[in-house]
């Protein structure tokens, strides 16, 4: 049976890590890491998730399903998930689990300020909640979906809710509607709502592209706006209505004239914006279109009657012709900024809240995007700027929707950030998103652009470039941002813009470069403060170590990948010693200093007298200007090999049936240890049926894995158990519990170290 990722009880151990097993005494250099597939990505993910279930603040109850999976070239990944409570769905709950090359784990992205804990039993009824979303509906209803009960915990605190999705017309009668009405299920108060429908919204005008080439296909004698380099985006005329659109088609393939009097005009600048936005993110950010499985973008032109507004719907684009018909909202960024909103709902899930801070995020998103296709579309009758649909006069007075370099100059969004901006429109609150990019971009001051003043006394900001700038604000949003993510988060500081923005720089540039300062100062030009740490003025490096643990027996040895890197100034050399090693244990280092940015080959080896347990080792590397340290943690198990065994026969896994193995330790006087190891084999079709347990002579059972993995195929895995209350010599069981139908399997062998 498929089922989702589950923490039942959460009765997982969670004490378990990564471990390395031991190695011969050879320190060859370690191998280049090889990408994992999403598949592995996913079970390395679940393993962190079993080990550490605080680290995306788990709760009795929860179940977890894969939203979405990114690996990296060096083989990184993020593995975001969305989360239940007791059978009903968490708006909010949504997290990405970090795993670095080689899979270590690497943090988490999570929304929750705690762990959930709350009644699923609602107070209010469900027709008392659809009656009340109706009342806030603003228009012509044309149906009501049924009240869903769930968790909102867009605010990063649990809250039982309803959710009414209400459809029809704003009150203009042109632009369509579907708001979503949230009320406490408890209380009957209203929470709050937002709209899937993502406007523009203005009262004002358009412009064209000028001559450009656009791509169309040919069938027999007839041309249609259909393009075959995009994913098969059509452009389509709507004829003034709000219903039927039927797809441009030309004889000579020769598109318009350049005015709004020719129907396909508007066409062509639209189709255009589609393809510039789809080729911008597929060239720029290895995103395969807005959707990113390669499908086009539909868009649809000469919407409504007078309809001054364009707006994306999820699914595609569609245009109003403005005032009196005469001035189609087409303009490249506007298109680059309402299909910018199909990235951000398709690569977080559940995209970026539509209200408060996370919905300015979620528009500033959309400005940044919309500006950079325009730069990267580089037309000489619409060049690149930081100005927000300055073509399209929407206001009707020749000003733009919105000033990037200085947000406050529309008269009411927020150019810096204060207490108040998580109460405005989601289009004013976008404010200090687009300052800080423009200030980290092409800095503070009097640009080309135009002059983008700091907030209070902060430093000025010298900019790294608009294509660094972008290349940061899409790492953060591809890796980083949850569903709520906001500014400023004082109960949650992880889950802000400023902190995930300077992850991205650090994975992009270096803990500390220039771009990583930049970043910092560009935030608090803003008035977006954080808790990151400060960087040295001065030369400065780093040391770490992959993987910070390993298991051996007396007499063997580990080895590891001790890493420098440069945070700041100039490189220095690096010279190692290692501190903290029991009795017996020696450590080396090849070669023995480094350049700051090089690697190491760490390797500890121990002698039959080194006594059992569990050390932490000091790494240190001593620089010209510092000594900088990483802790590594060993642990010696029983003498002589005699607290290990391993059970190679096969034990056949029938389905909804508990099975077991056994191995039986001997000559081990003592206490297994707090950092025993047990490595699982199992051949099975779906690992999401398994529940596996280590059970202990006495009879006490240890939970290693709990129905996790989903649809993936079998268990290869390390599990670090904290048995160090059990004696060690006896018979200790390896139970495996299928919990579903359909798919088998079998123990293929385990291998237990005490």
């Amino acid at each position: 049976m498929k089922r989702p990722l589950a923490l039942a009880g959460v009765t997982l151990l969670a004490g378990s890590v990564l471990v390395a097993t031991a190695t011969s005494t050879s320190a060859a250099p370690t191998p280049p890491v090889t990408p994992p597939s999403e598949a592995q990505a996913v079970r390395t993910a679940e393993d962190h998730i079993d080990a550490r279930p605080a680290a995306i603040e788990a709760a009795p109850g929860e179940t977890y399903s894969v939203y979405r999976t990114t690996v990296d070239d060096d083989g990184a990944a993020h593995v975001r998930y969305n989360r239940e409570y007791q059978g009903l769905r968490v708006y909010g709950g949504d997290f990405v689990v970090h795993s670095k090359p080689g899979g270590a784990f690497d943090g988490t992205s999570v929304g929750l300020d705690s762990p959930l804990s709350l009644s699923t039993t609602a107070k209010v009824s469900a027709a008392k909640a659809q009656k009340a979303a109706k009342a806030h509906f603003e228009g012509r209803i044309t149906g009501t979906q049924a009240p869903e009960l769930f968790v909102d915990a867009s605010t990063g605190t649990g809250v039982l809710a309803w959710e009414t999705v209400v459809s029809g017309w704003a009150p203009d009668g042109q632009t369509p509607s579907k708001l979503h009405v949230i009320s406490d299920a408890v209380t009957g108060a209203h929470i709050g709502e937002f709209d899937d429908i993502e406007t523009v919204a203005g009262t004002g005008a358009s412009i064209y592209s000028g001559s450009v080439a656009v791509d169309t296909t040919l069938s027999g004698s007839t041309y249609s706006m259909i393009d075959p380099s995009h994913g098969n985006g059509r452009t389509c005329d709507m004829n003034n209505g709000t219903s039927t659109c039927t797809t441009f088609t030309d004889a000579d393939n020769a598109w318009g004239t350049g005015a709004t009097s020719n129907r396909q005009s508007a066409a062509v600048d639209a189709h255009f914006g589609a393809a510039k936005t789809f080729d911008y993110f597929k060239n720029v950010h290895g995103r395969n279109g807005i959707f990113g499985n390669g499908t086009g973008v539909p868009s649809r032109v000469h919407y409504g009657n007078a309809y001054v507004n364009a707006f994306w719907d999820g699914s595609q684009m569609t245009y109003g012709d403005g005032s009196g018909n005469s001035r189609p909202l087409v303009s490249l960024d506007v298109a680059g900024h309402e299909m910018s909103h199909g990235v951000t709902e398709n690569v977080v899930s559940g995209g970026l809240t539509y209200s408060g801070e996370s919905g300015g995020l979620n528009e500033a998103t959309s400005d940044i995007f919309g500006a950079m296709v325009e730069f990267y579309a580089n037309t000489s009758a619409d060049p690149g700027d930081y100005q927000v649909g300055e073509k399209i006069n929407i206001n009707g007075n020749g000003t733009p929707l919105r000033y990037m370099y200085n947000p406050t100059l529309d008269g009411s969004s927020h150019g810096c950030w204060s207490t108040s901006t998580n109460s405005v429109n989601v289009h004013y609150s976008s404010g200090p998103g687009n300052h800080f990019f423009f200030n980290l971009a092409e800095g503070t001051g009097a640009t080309s652009y135009g002059t983008s003043p700091v907030c209070g006394s902060a430093p000025a900001v010298t900019g790294i470039g608009r294509d660094k700038a972008a290349a940061i604000w899409y790492r953060a949003l591809d890796a980083y941002f949850t569903s709520n993510t906001r500014y400023v988060n004082s109960s949650t500081p992880a889950n802000t813009s400023r902190a995930y923005t300077l992850r991205a720089a650090t994975d992009l540039y270096g803990s500390c470069s220039t771009e990583y300062r930049a970043v910092q100062a560009a935030w608090t030009a803003v008035n977006v403060a954080g808790s990151d740490a400060t960087c040295s003025t001065g030369n400065d490096f780093s040391v770490t170590v992959s993987p910070t643990s390993a298991s051996v027996n007396p007499g063997s040895s580990a080895t590891a990948t001790v890493g420098t890197a440069v945070t700041s100034g100039s490189a220095q050399t690096v010279t190692f010693s290692a501190s903290g090693l029991p009795t017996g244990a020696t450590a080396s280092f090849s070669p023995a200093s480094v350049t700051a940015g090089g690697t190491s080959t760490l390797t500890i080896a121990t002698t039959a007298a080194t006594a059992p347990g569990t050390y932490t080792v000091t790494l240190s590397g001593a620089g010209t200007s510092a000594t900088r340290t990483a802790s590594f943690t060993l642990t010696v198990n029983g003498a002589g090999g005699t607290c290990s065994g391993t059970n190679a026969t096969d034990v056949t896994i029938p389905d909804n049936t508990t099975v077991t193995s056994t191995i039986a330790i001997s000559g081990c006087a003592r206490n297994a240890s707090s950092t025993s190891t047990v490595e699982i084999h199992i051949v099975h079709t779906y690992v999401g049926d398994l529940v596996v347990a280590l059970v202990a002579p006495d009879g006490s059972a240890y939970t290693l894995r709990n129905r996790s993995g989903g649809s993936a195929d079998n268990i290869d895995t390390t599990y670090t158990a904290n048995v160090s209350s059990e004696a060690a010599n006896g018979t200790w069981t390896l139970r495996v519990q299928d919990a579903a139908t359909i798919d088998t399997g079998y123990i293929n062998s385990w291998t237990l170290t005490l």
